[in-house]
């Protein structure tokens, strides 16, 4: 069995100490929201337990997003958070009593002192916690059967919601130290896995692999790991995992996360496994990346560094002898959206691409995507707090390459390299950055500079 990584001291105590500024800071912007939006209280469900059709069995638990950013509980279903404004927050704990699965045992960690916790059998009698009338009431979640007669004023109000939403995007102390110790347990994951790969390992062993060094079961991960070797790595979003190793190995991309008190890590790295020529491809694109990440600081607009990525990547390109033409060409052009058709990055947070992405105000309006860039799922100015993926990439993917070939495209294209890098699938490098209030926090690159000391192997226990 692997040893079970645990937070140390020193991260419990930071947990402790910034966990009631983090909830202060909850309190005020919910209560702000409630009186713009003309609301008294407000009503957060976990979530419910979805059945599989015409069976008794359930999907994996996921816990909603806005539940989880108030009480770090992520596999209990069925729980409440009731906030009025000027009264300690209620957190109406599912506790029932069941002897087919095991009930939740009722939290007891370093943040459980700043809510009035209260066991209920099941979310009727959650009902009998709440005060008579919910007229004014908004309510957050899933419409379980009932709800209907509670009587709340408002289910998911998106103006309410969308209050909420815009102030996610800054994280507070608190969150940042959640989402450093997924960035931690994320890059155990990949030193593990990069030694897999080395070592012979398929697609599911390398999945193992990381599993087992992060300490997580495949669902208490934020997302599937992409783990994609060869030419799979020319899909962007790889679902399979091969039982086989392939005959022959050439390159492994994985995209791949962990989570740790409902907060997310969004880690790519990629690996040549003998070929020079794509392991310093690789680096080209490493370095390129970096450049990124340093520009990045508050007051900054992210349509501006996606678009700075696509002069970058067509640099890249034609000094890798993919195309023919210099940059701005490939850029005016459209050649860079060939290998780099996704958008740079996404705000991160409690969910993997966290909300409020496009937002103007927390009122309304959002921010238009730059012209030819479709898939980008930011474009909001960086504020302090806000944490962001940083994951350039360049592909060889079929699709892209054969209509390319058909057009004006095809004359500023090295058809010959494109021939030799296929095998590849192609290369993606992805950090977790962080902007403060003097510039920016790499915390994936920090987190892999924090685990460098760990011997090789999954059994092994981490230390700060």
């Amino acid at each position: 069995m692997p040893d079970i990584v645990l937070p140390s001291s020193k991260l419990s105590a930071e947990l402790d100490n910034s966990f009631g500024q983090h909830l202060a800071v909850v309190v005020a912007r919910t209560a702000r929201a409630l009186e713009a939006c003309g609301y008294s209280a407000l009503l957060v469900h976990s979530g419910s337990l979805l059945t599989v059709f015409e069976d008794d069995r359930t999907y994996p638990f996921e816990a909603h997003a806005p539940f989880k950013v108030w009480a770090p509980v992520s596999d209990v279903p069925d729980c409440l958070v009731y906030f009025e404004p000027g009264r300690t927050p209620t957190l109406l704990f599912h506790q029932p009593t069941d002897f087919w699965h095991k009930a939740a045992d009722l939290p007891q960690a370093y943040w459980t002192r700043h809510f009035d916790i209260r066991p209920t059998p099941n979310i009727a009698a959650a009902r009998t916690h709440l005060p008579g009338n919910l007229g004014r009431f908004a309510y957050i979640g899933d419409e379980f059967p009932g709800l209907a007669e509670w009587g709340v004023g408002a289910v998911n109000p998106r103006r309410l919601m969308r209050h909420l939403d815009y102030g996610r995007a800054s994280k507070t102390p608190y969150e940042l130290a959640c989402m450093r110790e997924a960035n931690r347990l994320g890059a155990l994951g990949h030193h593990a896995a990069a030694q897999a790969f080395t070592a012979g390992a398929s697609e599911f062993e390398i999945e193992l692999a990381f599993l087992q060094a992060c300490g997580l079961r495949e669902q208490e991960l934020p997302y599937n790991p992409i783990i994609a070797l060869n030419e799979g790595g020319a899909v962007l979003h790889y679902q399979v995992l091969e039982r086989a190793t392939p005959r022959e190995r050439h390159s492994l991309l994985i995209d791949a996360g962990a989570e740790f008190g409902g907060y997310a890590s969004d880690i790519t790295r990629t690996h040549s496994l003998r070929d020079n020529d794509f392991a310093n491809l690789i680096d080209r694109m490493d370095k390129m990346q970096q450049t990124l990440c340093a520009g990045l600081r508050a007051g900054v607009d992210w349509r501006d560094v996606h678009l700075q990525a696509h002069a970058l990547t067509g640099a890249l390109l034609r000094e890798a002898d993919i195309t023919t033409c210099n940059a701005e060409e490939a850029v005016a052009t459209g050649v860079t959206s060939v290998f780099l058709p996704h958008g740079l990055g996404h705000l991160l947070g409690i969910e993997v691409h966290d909300v409020g992405g496009f937002m103007e105000s927390p009122d309304g309006g959002d921010i238009p995507r730059p012209e030819g860039h479709p898939f980008l799922r930011l474009t909001r100015v960086l504020q302090k707090g806000f944490v962001v993926t940083v994951e350039p990439g360049i592909y060889f993917i079929d699709q892209l390459l054969d209509a390319a070939k058909t057009d004006a495209r095809a004359s500023k294209i090295n058809w010959s390299r494109i021939s030799s890098l296929r095998k590849f699938g192609g290369i993606r490098i992805e950090d977790n950055v962080a902007v403060t209030e003097t510039g920016s926090e790499n915390l994936t690159r920090d987190a892999f500079r924090s685990v460098d000391h760990v011997g090789s192997g999954p059994h092994v226990k981490t230390t700060y």
